[in-house]
């Protein structure tokens, strides 16, 4: 099996430095189109795209690929969708959409201001979202989509000083659950990427030889099979430093208390019963869950179920 973007189209978010350059520079080398997205102008939408992305642009068409630069604030709905417009009046589709844009306003929950909390989630969150949004009615129509959103381990399993940060990373997970649901007949496949990785956003957070570990294009490989014909979804991946790994939402068996242990003194004496994960399954939607615990009161009770 070899990997290919070869006339595709590909949006990276956030791609003038770091982990989307680096995204954007390996898929156009697999043969994509790319539309390389770096905020650069003024929140109104007046400016246009970054000198970071004119230099990644200009590093793919050097190396004989195609790509166009864009400037849109990803938090802004009129911007991205000038942005799709820009794109499909240029090439005509969109098979890839890497939602990969971001900040960091680190600071203790005690210290974090309102506007650090609402700028974090409008760029990490809010801006999957829109960007999602706009692609989703091209990408039903072709019968065929890719979607990568970008997590964080601080959004799987949290970090100090970054309540805002891993909110919205591990909110993208939500979002991803349900569309990787609602795109499966339209062959749209939505896949999470948790990196760890020196960029920009991290450079002032870890010392120099850790960093050097941690460079953007050991995620990159990940990335781009999430993104590729041979994706699966509703997968999260873990990247960095050339390691790799996948999380599951796995659910213990849990257990069926009876109407007169249905109490904060029942759920106490049973806790670790509940958390007991000896036979723990992976749960993959809502319904899911509620056919699980229904299959477990009807056994309790003796319903016969089906």
């Amino acid at each position: 099996m070899t990997i290919r973007f070869d006339n595709q189209v590909a949006i990276v978010t956030g791609a003038g430095n770091g982990l989307g350059k680096s995204h954007a520079l390996e898929l156009a080398k697999l043969g994509a189109k790319v539309v390389v997205n770096d905020f650069g102008g003024a929140r109104d939408g007046s400016g246009g795209s970054s000198e970071a992305a004119e230099q990644v642009v200009a590093e793919i068409k050097a190396a004989g690929g195609d790509a166009i630069a864009n400037g849109a604030d990803v938090s802004d709905m009129a911007q991205v969708e000038a942005m799709v417009k820009q794109v499909m009046d240029t090439w005509g589709r969109i098979d890839v959409l890497i939602n990969n844009a971001g900040i960091l306003r680190d600071k203790s929950f005690v210290k974090m201001t309102q506007d650090d909390w609402d700028k974090v989630v409008a760029v990490h969150l809010t801006g999957s979202e829109i960007c999602s949004k706009a692609v989703w009615p091209i990408m039903r129509e072709q019968g065929y989509g890719r979607i990568v959103m970008t997590s964080s381990a601080s959004g799987l399993y949290g970090n100090f000083g970054q309540a805002n940060y891993s909110s919205a990373k591990l909110a993208v997970v939500g979002l991803m659950n349900t569309l990787s649901l609602e795109g499966e007949k339209y062959n749209i496949k939505i896949n999470c990427i948790a990196p760890t990785a020196a960029t920009r956003m991290t450079e002032d957070l870890m010392p120099p030889k850790v960093l050097a570990m941690l460079e953007p294009k050991e995620i990159t490989p990940a990335v781009l099979f999430l993104a590729s014909n041979e994706a699966p979804t509703h997968r999260i991946l873990l990247a960095g430093a050339g390691c790799y790994a996948m999380v599951r939402i796995m659910e213990s068996e849990g257990v069926y208390l009876n109407d007169e242990e249905r109490n904060a003194d029942g759920i106490a004496a049973h806790f670790e019963q509940i958390g007991n994960m000896d036979n723990a399954s992976e749960i993959m939607t809502g319904g899911d869950h509620v056919t699980k615990i229904l299959t477990m009161v009807a056994k309790a009770k003796g319903i016969k179920l089906g």
